[in-house]
């Protein structure tokens, strides 16, 4: 029996329907791929993106940023230049205001000039009473809370006489131009004597007796502390506490008048004709011998010890503050600008000379009144002997510094010079034992 021929691929199945025929390609043409599905199309889009921000990311960590790109680029593009403005058309200059004194300018403060003896170089003698040996610039801080610290307000001129040798200007002045006009009439000026941080200090002469005197001139806005005189006046510090020390005692400057203008200060101080100050007289000698140091030395305590009993703390004891009469060998203790009260708790406050500052205020920040005396009192003396300060410009001085003296000194002198720069301030004596002690009273130690 034959058999019936398969049937054709093409036919349709009963029940299920045939998709389309799909075209041929022709000969010749090459034979198109597959389309791609949409997962493997994200994949593909993925994987471009995380390329991409790799690339990114190594070159920002290579290149230091895409904003330091941007920013090098922003700094690499020329700007502008701005226009250039009209210049404004110069105003004319005020008129000078007159000043209370002719002379030169005043300070605006730092070391003062030089000073020299009054009779050999007037233009070069010693500043009587200036802020000249005033505290050195980065510790100048005469901050202290004292009674009558309140500053009163501006004055049309006022004037003050105070007890001293000799006759004194009449301390009813009215106001200033007349009271300038008066003090010019009293008073003929000369030279600059001193120059300071706190004022100038000129030499002048009194016209009713001829007698030498200095005239300290002090910017009233520089006067930081105001005190009370005994009759209710209120004052500069500095002349307050001159006016406690100064009556009657050889030993300190004597305030002779002085008077309030609505922008300066001035003070009339004695001035001996021929007199030059510490520093400029052991410069000229060298050092001074034993017998020399010892006679000035015992003056300068007696004055201290007179401004202690007084209630009045110096704080700036230096051969530049010590003035020494020619004539008759006085010592004079001058510049109270850095003075304050004595009190018996610790001052955190520091007001003087650097080089001078005890060691607990170096290390501590604080100091007592009568052993930082002490201390600047033994610095004082081995100038005087040695001719030079013991310890050099801007040393820090340590706990377990040595002290070495030349060996040309007594035992007597290099005792006292130790005990006055002990490291401890309870070790220090005071200045009664100082008067006491072998050296002050020429006695030789076993």
């Amino acid at each position: 029996m034959a058999r019936s021929p398969p049937l054709p691929v093409s036919l349709p199945l009963p029940g299920r329907a045939m998709p389309p025929a799909r075209p041929r390609p022709r000969a010749g043409l090459p034979r198109p791929r597959p389309r791609a599905s949409r997962r493997g199309l994200a994949s593909g889009r993925l994987w471009s993106y995380w390329r991409w921000r790799c690339w990114a990311g190594i070159s920002a960590w290579d290149r230091g940023g895409i904003a330091s790109l941007w920013l090098r680029l922003a700094r690499a593009w020329p700007r502008p230049r701005p226009r250039p403005r009209p210049r404004p058309r110069p105003r004319p200059r005020p008129r000078p205001r007159p000043r209370p004194l002719p002379g030169p300018a005043e300070d605006t403060g730092g070391a003062a000039a030089p000073a020299a003896s009054a009779a050999a170089c007037p233009a070069r003698a010693p500043p009587l009473g200036s802020a000249a040996a005033g505290p050195e610039p980065p510790l100048s801080r005469c901050r202290e809370r004292t009674p009558g610290d309140g500053r009163p307000g501006a004055l049309e001129g006022r004037s003050g006489a105070v007890a001293g040798p000799g006759p004194s200007a009449d301390s009813r002045v009215p106001p200033a131009g007349k009271a300038q006009q008066g003090l010019k009439e009293q008073y003929r000026l000369g030279s600059l004597l001193g120059r300071g941080g706190f004022g100038s200090v000129f030499a002048a002469t009194r016209l009713s007796d001829g007698a030498p005197v200095a005239i300290k001139r002090v910017p009233r806005e520089r006067v930081r502390h105001w005190g009370e005189m005994p009759d209710g006046t209120s004052a500069p510090l500095e002349i307050v506490l001159l006016a406690k020390v100064s009556t009657g005692f050889p030993g300190v400057v004597q305030l002779l008048e002085w008077l309030e203008l609505p922008n300066d200060v001035l003070m009339v101080l004695e001035r001996p004709e021929r007199c030059q100050d510490l520093q400029h007289f052991i410069r000229a000698r060298g050092f001074l011998p034993e017998e020399v140091a010892r006679e000035l030395f015992r003056q300068v305590l007696e004055a201290v010890r007179h401004c202690t009993s007084c209630g009045v703390l110096h704080r700036d004891i230096k051969p530049e503050n010590i003035l020494v009469d020619l004539a008759t060998g006085q010592a004079k203790l001058i510049d109270f600008g850095c003075g304050t009260y004595l009190q018996d708790t610790a001052y955190t406050h520091f007001a003087g000379t650097r080089s001078y500052s005890p060691p607990e205020w170096t290390h501590f920040g604080w100091y007592y009144g009568r052993p930082a005396t002490i201390w600047s009192l033994g610095i004082l003396l081995h100038q005087m002997v040695c001719g030079e300060h013991p310890f050099r410009r801007g040393q820090n001085i340590s706990w377990d510094h040595q002290l070495s003296l030349p060996q040309g000194l007594s035992q007597e002198c290099q005792d006292l010079i130790r005990r006055c720069l002990s490291m401890l301030d309870l070790e220090r004596p005071s200045l009664e034992e100082l008067l006491c002690h072998p050296w002050m009273q020429d006695i030789h130690l076993p």
